[in-house]
């Protein structure tokens, strides 16, 4: 019988009193454990930010969204006269912004933003958002999430990390991530090379599959002849990460995994359809490679299910599609007590990549390797980072807030947006 990732479990329940017991054991002699829900409920229930820095209420005066070409910005003052700039998702934000300005915005106007981890239920339950759920609110959720803890961190004169509990990091190492799908094998070892070459990346990641086709390739043997070819090219010293974004039926993601498997990749991302979670599992159960899942999830009650039913071995938080940097942190201590890994998906466009080093720079059960997929276009000055990856690490801004600044000209030729 083929050794897996899960075949320990059952030699180990064999011989064991429990079944339980047995896998918990198990878990734990390969520095991982199966964690009862009970103690999620207890991580769950924990608060998250750190807002005895501020002494006295940092009261939301306004809110406003605006809009300068694709771009997408939120200014946010306080009754107090501080005023932050912030840059939600663009591409979200263009897509749901009247949820935003409906829905959203109006719950945290005229309230302390110290209390916003308790105004993130108020703001599920506020005009039945609940029915809403989906990246389509919480993107919106994080956008204003985001925008007061840069208003605290303006606020109190600390950056973000403090509110976390303080980075423990500034280089972050990452991997850079290639969007092509659909081009020929030799196309995209070209385009790697040029990734590589201009960032000093030590680990990339590429796309397999068709996208949610049913296990149609992109083209016809793309991922098989491209998944060695990759390592053939850039050696054993590179790490290879490669993403499926949910191509495969069970049998055929297995089929690919073990092509991985034999090529020696760090991790399999979204093998099935991204909310067959059951189908992942048997994928993670089946295969030595580790599975990676979560950049579309949003529900803390399946994030608790897939952590303890161990359904993927490194956990993937999007800080924009699931709600901000609390919920992601919350995600991040389930994991931590089931001794599995964090890497946060990048939302691209805007400021994606500077949140993610942010949120790794906090984070305990941080992976060896952030997404990275390339220089924002937004005119950012930042005193302490380039933002740029450089010789395979992007630096964490220091200073206020998030560390950075907006252009004041392009805040003030940005419009505000409006409901019809």
């Amino acid at each position: 019988m083929p050794t897996t990732r899960r075949s320990f479990f059952k030699r180990a329940s064999a011989a064991a009193v429990g079944l339980l017991a047995a896998s918990r054991d198990a878990c734990r002699a390969a520095n991982a454990r199966l964690v009862p829900t009970a103690e999620l409920d207890r991580i769950l229930a924990a608060p998250v930010l750190k807002t005895g820095l501020l002494k006295s209420a940092v009261t939301v005066a306004s809110v406003e969204l605006l809009r300068n070409g694709k771009a997408y910005l939120l200014r946010t003052s306080s009754t107090d006269g501080v005023e932050a700039i912030t840059v939600p998702n663009p591409s979200r934000m263009a897509e749901t912004f009247p949820i935003f300005l409906k829905q959203v915005a109006p719950v945290f106007v005229k309230r302390d933003a110290r209390d916003l981890e308790a105004l993130l239920w108020e703001v599920y339950r506020h005009n039945s958002n609940y029915k809403l759920q989906g990246i389509a609110l919480w993107a919106g959720v994080a956008a204003i999430e985001m925008a007061l803890l840069e208003l605290m961190g303006q606020t109190a004169k600390r950056p973000v990390a403090d509110f976390f509990g303080g980075a423990t990091r500034r280089d972050i190492p990452v991997y850079y991530a290639s969007g092509n799908r659909g081009n020929r094998p030799e196309e995209e070892i070209e385009y790697l090379k040029k990734l590589v070459g201009r960032s000093g990346a030590r680990a990339i990641k590429f796309r397999l599959g068709g996208r949610m086709d049913r296990n149609a390739d992109s083209l016809p043997g793309r991922t098989e002849a491209l998944i060695p070819l990759v390592r053939k090219t850039f050696g054993d010293a590179m790490t290879l990460y490669a993403d499926a974004n949910s191509s495969y039926d069970v049998r055929e993601a297995i089929r690919i995994g073990r092509i991985m498997e034999e090529h020696r990749y760090a991790f399999y991302e979204e093998p099935c359809e991204f909310d067959d979670l059951w189908s992942t599992k048997e994928v993670a159960d089946a295969l030595t490679i580790p599975i990676a899942l979560g950049e579309q999830e949003y529900s803390m009650h399946r994030w608790k299910w897939c952590i303890a039913n161990r359904a993927m071995d490194i956990v993937q938080p999007d800080l924009h599609y699931g709600g901000g940097f609390i919920r992601a942190t919350q995600v991040a201590r389930m994991a931590a007590a089931a001794g599995m890994q964090v890497v946060p998906h990048m939302s691209g466009g805007g400021l994606g990549h500077l949140d993610v080093v942010h949120f790794a720079s906090f984070t305990p059960n941080i992976g060896p390797f952030m997404e990275f997929k390339g220089n924002t276009d937004l005119p950012v000055e930042c005193a302490t980072s380039s933002l740029k990856c450089e010789q395979g690490k992007v630096r964490c801004p220091t200073g206020t807030g998030f560390g950075v600044t907006i252009d004041p000209d392009f805040v003030k030729q940005a419009q505000p947006v409006k409901l019809s």
